[in-house]
């Protein structure tokens, strides 16, 4: 193995089934490997070439990312994988898996398409035109995740032109950024083709630290039901808004309670099972007592705090809340229903997949991130997964004028080129 301009070529050429490595010879931007009769030229696209046409393509989730994914299929067409669409309901977005190499368990490479939207940011430089300023590459998803993309293509360059003993496999997934939606339309239809990888990297932005776990999410919908009339006998009346608030109270003495009693993990900046309201709404005119409220929450769990248990306690809060106002109002109830969840990620330190992630990162030490992942899905199927990719998303990702240190996709590349050597002969 060669390195020229940071980047690896691995020659075709083997003698008694070892692999050969032999003199690298420039041609422009190929390379003649080796001089013998056996030289071939290979091209290497760079990572840097690939995270420029990714970035180009405006994959905010509200948008197609046909466009993208049609460009990674004939990408990774042409370099041997064989590749899977897995659509949406609607036609509309895509989902990719690809796989090279013999059957076998293998390594899963895993990461998302779509981007945060830059509306209403204040960018100074096109956030859909990759640019270089120093060892800053900006442009909208070069930290989350389009970096980790562009690093796991090139990879997948390099690996054409290599005799893997096990197959590399990879899965791009929609609209990771409004709740893992598009996964979870995938997974019926991806879980079979995937096998039982021996490991899985979920690429989101970890500055390149192995990440063993996150917390859980579940996203719920409360809507209050209360009985309308004019504002000047208010009293007589029930307001939907004084449900929604009395039930707020009640998430908040929940949230109370976890802090206190609930399980602890002082690797997250928040120990704890937290709850959060982030938007209500009710009411048609200042003179209207609302008959219905409705409010938007969340809550992020601890892999020692059940999910089902939390949802069964949001449900009797709500009951009571109900139950308070019936008296004078039959038809007083709040109606929670959870719309979205995705899992938590909990990986035991002493598991083989952490080992093998640090040795390919040459990191020494673990984290557990603040943001959710894809990864708790992976792990519920069975797969060893962590999180490890390049970039920082508490300093750079989803903000205006986003960025990645080229430093960080270098480090990136360096992994790849570890895990290409691991699983080739």
């Amino acid at each position: 193995m060669l390195s020229v301009a940071n980047y690896w070529v691995l020659t075709l050429g083997k003698t008694e089934a070892q692999l050969r490595f032999s003199k690298v010879y420039p041609m422009g931007h190929c390379y003649r490997i080796g001089n013998g009769p056996q030289t071939q030229a290979y091209c290497m696209t760079t990572t840097l070439d690939i995270l420029d046409k990714l970035i180009r393509f405006d994959t905010v989730s509200s948008n197609s990312n046909l466009a993208l994914a049609s460009y990674v299929e004939g990408f990774l067409e042409a370099r041997g994988f064989t590749v899977h669409r897995i659509t949406d309901p609607g036609g509309e977005k895509t989902g990719l898996y690809a796989e090279k190499g013999p059957a076998g368990d293998g390594v899963l490479l895993s990461a998302h398409t779509d981007v945060v939207p830059v509306a209403g940011q204040s960018w100074t430089k096109d956030p859909f035109h990759l640019t270089r300023d120093g060892d800053r590459l900006y442009g909208r998803g070069t930290t989350d995740m389009k970096g980790f993309v562009a690093s796991l293509m090139a990879l997948a360059d390099r690996a054409s032109a290599a005799d893997l003993r096990e197959p590399l496999k990879i899965a791009l997934s929609y609209d990771e950024e409004v709740g893992c939606v598009g996964l979870q339309q995938m997974l019926d239809r991806l879980a079979p083709m995937l096998g039982q990888p021996r490991a899985c990297f979920v690429g989101e932005p970890t500055e390149m630290q192995v990440a063993i776990g996150h917390k859980g999410k579940a996203a719920l919908r409360a809507v209050c039901h209360g009985s309308s009339g004019h504002s000047a006998l208010a009293p007589r009346f029930t307001n939907a808004l004084h449900l929604a608030t009395d039930f707020i109270t009640e998430l908040r003495r929940l949230q109370a309670l976890y802090a206190r009693e609930g399980a602890q993990d002082t690797a997250y900046s928040v120990p704890y099972t937290s709850f959060h309201v982030g938007k209500m709404s009710g009411g048609t005119a200042l003179n209207i007592v609302p008959d219905r409220a409705e409010l938007t929450f969340e809550y992020r769990h601890l892999a020692a705090d059940q999910g089902k248990e939390i949802l069964s306690q949001i449900q009797s809060a709500a009951a009571r809340v109900g139950a308070s106002y019936q008296s004078q109002c039959p038809e007083a109830r709040v109606e929670v229903e959870q719309y979205n969840a995705y899992p938590g990620l909990d990986v035991a330190q002493s598991h083989a997949v952490v080992s093998y992630a640090q040795k390919l990162a040459r990191s020494n030490s673990t984290t557990k991130v603040a943001f959710g992942t894809e990864a708790g899905f992976f792990s519920e199927l069975g797969i060893p997964t962590v999180v490890c990719g390049p970039g920082s998303m508490e300093s750079q990702g989803h903000k205006p004028d986003e960025y990645l240190e080229l430093s960080q996709l270098k480090a990136c590349d360096a992994m790849m080129d570890r895990l290409l050597e691991d699983i080739s002969r």
